[in-house]
């Protein structure tokens, strides 16, 4: 079986993000595996021990990409594959463009990822790629069962399940409670340097840059307010009623 983990590099969640010149600073941060896609992994190793095969690992970002991809390694997987090119825009779309010109020439078997990344949290990336490859998805799984050639997966459904039998080659997103991931040991750390890592460019995929123009533009960017002090009203309960809902109109304008 032949299965690929899309992996992106995230902050840590417990780093504290400032804002310099209209974009994200990133001096000094640490940066780690989306806390999702470590559930992809760890699943893709765990079939790939169950049934044979391989585990690649895919990633569309920076240079330092690698260290997550270098971790994701020690975990278990077989190889890894960076594509970085500068020209890149940090857009889903471009992404899955991206993603879906190496894929297409791979015809993997089972493609898993996580639900969706930290940072910008939209989870559109493997829905958008399973539509380019014309593949099933279903997101949001905690439970993945492979017999033959198919797949029989539990997804979590705001607080419902539904089980669905997927035919195979497809794409799920993993989410938590999938699995319990594991942490790279010492021997694992060792054997990842010397795994098969490959660093690719748009012109090894044969794209340009008008192949992956951005669906969106960011216009601003700024940090949420900071919280005012809370209030207490007092007075009769039919006084404090209406000025409660006076203030709610005119000032926390959420009705």
């Amino acid at each position: 079986m032949k299965i690929v983990v899309l992996l992106k590099q995230t902050f840590d969640t417990e780093e504290k993000i400032e804002i310099e010149n209209g974009s994200i600073a990133e001096d000094g941060v640490k940066f780690v595996i989306n806390p999702y896609d470590e559930y992809a992994v760890e699943e893709a190793v765990k079939l790939r021990d169950e049934h044979g095969g391989s585990v690649t690992l895919l990633s569309v970002g920076p240079d330092r990409t690698s260290e997550a991809l270098r971790t994701a390694l020690a975990m278990g997987a077989d190889d890894a594959v960076l594509i970085s090119d500068e020209r890149i825009p940090d857009d889903e779309y471009a992404v899955s463009k991206v993603l879906h010109a190496y894929l297409a020439k791979e015809t993997p078997d089972l493609i898993l990822g996580g639900n969706f990344s930290v940072d910008r949290g939209s989870g559109q990336v493997a829905i958008r790629l399973a539509g380019l490859l014309g593949i099933a998805h279903a997101g949001s799984i905690t439970k993945l069962t492979i017999s033959g050639n198919k797949a029989e997966v539990h997804r979590d459904a705001e607080g419902d399940l539904e089980v669905l039998e997927v035919q195979l080659p497809a794409i799920f997103t993993a989410q938590q409670g999938l699995n319990e991931p594991r942490y790279p040991s010492l021997p694992g750390i060792m054997k990842a340097k010397k795994k098969p890592f490959q660093t690719l460019s748009l012109d090894d995929l044969g794209l340009s840059e008008d192949d992956i123009r951005p669906a969106t533009k960011q216009s601003d960017l700024s940090l949420p307010p900071e919280r005012s002090a809370g209030r207490i009203l007092k007075g009769e309960p039919a006084e404090v009623a209406h000025e409660l809902v006076t203030l709610l109109r005119t000032e926390s304008k959420v009705i």
